[in-house]
């Protein structure tokens, strides 16, 4: 999504605090349950009046993330950053109300999602080519701040698509990878396990920069469309 790669210039100097456990073999950098939005900072983008919601929603003993698009977009953005080569495994479990009629990720009037999951990369000038320096150091003095090298956006796509990993339509820096499609799933708690060097990987055909950092969205502002969405909780290890 443009608006995603214009403005994520932000955060970029927090590292993860210190919490790692171990838990049935795995070893968690971070675990959020959705208890709160402490850990998270809004992302508004520019020309957007109307933003998406996002609330913390109990039910019972438990908490999940509650984000509500009505022809709107906005995210939240983790405020910590990790290496992506030591923690390099990301789990979660979602659910969405319903997908967009008019959503297509081969256009960019359907460029909109109920529910996604980014893993946004750091630029790192010391690996950076000529090229790619002289763009980014004009961002720089355009910003304040360097934009993001890539992403990878973890969707559940409005249709069935013919490949798994597409290219945005509005930047090539930012690559879909698509988990789920369609209705036929929604309303039902569903988890995903993906492997980020893999799928960066896969998605670009090199090594991801070193450095990342979550961000959610819900968005709808292409089709005018509605959708409640939740996540339960989200994780990072390895």
């Amino acid at each position: 999504m443009r608006r995603i790669l214009i403005v994520i210039i932000v955060f970029m100097s927090i590292t993860v605090p210190a919490s790692n456990f171990r838990a049935e073999g795995r070893e968690v950098l971070l675990r959020e349950d959705f208890v709160d939005l402490e850990n998270w900072e809004p992302l508004h983008f520019p020309k957007i009046t109307e933003h998406s919601e996002y609330s913390i929603e109990k039910e019972g003993g438990n908490s999940h993330l509650k984000a509500i698009s009505d022809a709107s977009a906005s995210a939240i953005v983790m405020k910590y950053e990790f290496n992506v080569f030591q923690f390099s495994r990301i789990r979660w479990r979602w659910k969405i109300s319903n997908v967009f009629s008019k959503g297509d990720a081969s256009k960019k009037s359907g460029d909109d999602y109920p529910l996604r999951v980014y893993v946004i990369f750091n630029y790192d000038p010391d690996n950076a080519a000529f090229g790619k320096k002289i763009k980014f150091e004009l961002a720089k003095k355009i910003y304040g701040e360097y934009p993001f090298d890539s992403c990878l956006s973890y969707i559940w796509a409005n249709r069935q698509h013919d490949e798994r990993i597409v290219s945005n339509v509005f930047a090539s820096e930012s690559k879909l990878i698509i988990l789920q499609e369609g209705n036929t799933n929604a309303g039902v708690w569903l988890d995903q396990e993906i492997n980020i060097i893999e799928d960066y990987h896969r998605a670009f055909g090199k090594d991801p920069p070193a450095v990342g950092r979550l961000a959610i969205m819900s968005d709808s502002d292409n089709t005018k469309e509605s959708a409640v969405s939740f996540i339960d909780y989200i994780e990072v290890y390895r």
